[in-house]
This record gives structure tokens, sequence and C-alpha cells, in this order.
């Protein structure tokens, strides 16, 4: 009964305010950093293509725990993509509850908006679309990663890009994400006001910059990657499902075949 008088006027029994909105906006904020942060990482991650075929399936390897398994376990990738996958869901779960229900809803917030000609206002409805869209694009991009991790390597996740056709939707979700992660983490530090110091209005305006720089910085990175997945995808498109094998084994095959 409490539960439901909370949920009509939005205080307790005792007469209080519910703490309820604050906690979820924590949970929403504390899940946003974590799922920022993991993004960047991320990139950080697949970008290794740039550097070598080899570097990124040294890469790989390491996160299937090399270091322990001498071949790598890919279910530990699995596990990390599951857990990623969680806390993706609980926090697509908690921003829905600030969408707008219903079409007069969002007449009401954009003519507000316009009203205001706040660009943080602005960029808000850009998260908020961004973050649609990566409920269904992030969706299928972590599934393939839970129920395929065995398939990432330079020419296995080169061949998905290309022959499975996934690049259009890839394409699709690096903008969202960019956009939505960068806008997200610069939100979060002007609510919570971790960098305010002496003169919040001259930090917001450095974090700003700095989420801008950010946004072009990892644009640019993702689709440079992206395009170099896609250039090793139609070099091997003849060659569809065969692994990559590295500099350092074909060596040591080399050699071996040698001394025989």
């Amino acid at each position: 009964m409490s539960d439901l008088i909370e949920g009509y006027l939005g205080k307790t029994v005792e007469g209080k305010k519910s703490r309820t909105p604050a906690k979820l906006d924590y949970v929403q904020s504390a899940t946003g950093l974590f799922l920022g942060l993991f993004m960047w990482g991320h990139m950080l991650f697949v970008s290794t293509i740039l550097i070598s075929k080899d570097f990124m399936y040294s890469v790989t390897k390491f996160f299937e725990g090399s270091f322990i398994f001498s071949e790598g376990q890919p279910v530990i990738v699995s596990f990390i993509a599951f857990i990623v996958f969680v806390v993706f869901i609980a926090h697509a779960a908690m921003g829905m509850r600030k969408l707008p229900g219903n079409f007069k809803q969002y007449q009401v917030m954009k003519a507000h908006a316009n009203s205001m000609g706040h660009e943080d206002t602005k960029l808000w409805f850009t998260q908020a679309f961004t973050g649609f869209a990566m409920f269904f694009l992030g969706s299928v991009h972590l599934y393939i990663i839970m129920t395929h991790s065995a398939a990432i390597g330079p020419y296995a996740s080169s061949d998905r890009v290309w022959s499975e056709w996934m690049w259009p939707l890839y394409i699709l979700l690096l903008l969202a994400v960019e956009f939505h992660g960068t806008i997200g983490l610069y939100r979060l530090c002007v609510k919570w006001g971790w960098f305010d110091g002496a003169n919040p209005k001259a930090t917001r305006a450095k974090l700003k910059s700095i989420k801008k720089i950010l946004t072009v910085f990892f644009l640019v990175l993702g689709f440079a990657t992206l395009a170099a997945y896609m250039k090793i995808g139609m070099d091997h498109a003849d060659k569809v499902g065969q692994r990559y094998n590295p500099t350092i084994a074909k060596v040591e095959s080399t050699i071996m075949e040698g001394i025989k």
C-alpha cells in the first residue's frame, strides 16, 4: 500500500518526499559513467588494427586471458560483454524515465527548449535521440559479441564488418555512441559539479570545448578504424572464415619446415 501511495503522490506515507527519483538518477549517472569510459576504452582497443594486424591479434588474446591460458578463452570476452549488456539495459531503463511519454509532452518540451534557446537543453535532445538509436544498434552489437566471442580478430572481425554487411550498422552505431557518450559525460560533470572550481561558468565553457575535441577525435579515430576493417574485409572476401595467423607463428612454422 505504501508503494501505491508513493506512486500516486510522490510522497511516502509519512508525508516525506520520495527519494526514489534521486536514487534512480544516481544509478543512471553511475551506469552512464561506466559505459562512457568503457566506450573510450573499447574504441582504443578496436583501433589497434591501425597499428598492425599482429598488435590487434595480441590485444584480443590478452582480453581472452592469454596471460593465464596459453590459447586464451573467448568465454571471458562473452562474460565481459554480458556484464556490459546488463549495465547498458539498466542505463537505458533509467534514461527512459525522462523521455516524453506522448507527442503532446514532446511538443511541450520542444517549445520550452526553443523558447529558452539554451545549448545544454538542445544537447539533451541530441542525447535522447542517440540514446534511443543506441538501444537497438548497441543491443545487436553486444549480442553478437556475446554469442560470437571466438570470432574476434583481424580477419574474423573484418569479415563480419564487410562480408556479413555489418558496416552500415557500425556507421550508425559509431555516430550514436560518440555523440551520446561525450554529451553524457559532459552533462555528468555539470550535473554533479565535479570540476566546478571557483568559477563554474568558466569551467562549463572549458568542458564544452573538451567535449567537442573528444567528439571529433573519437569520430575520426572510429571512421579510420572502420575503414581499415572494411579494407581488410574486402581483401579477404574470397577467404571468409579463415582465421588470422600471427607473424610469429608464421616464422616459427617456416623454421620448423626448414629443419624438417
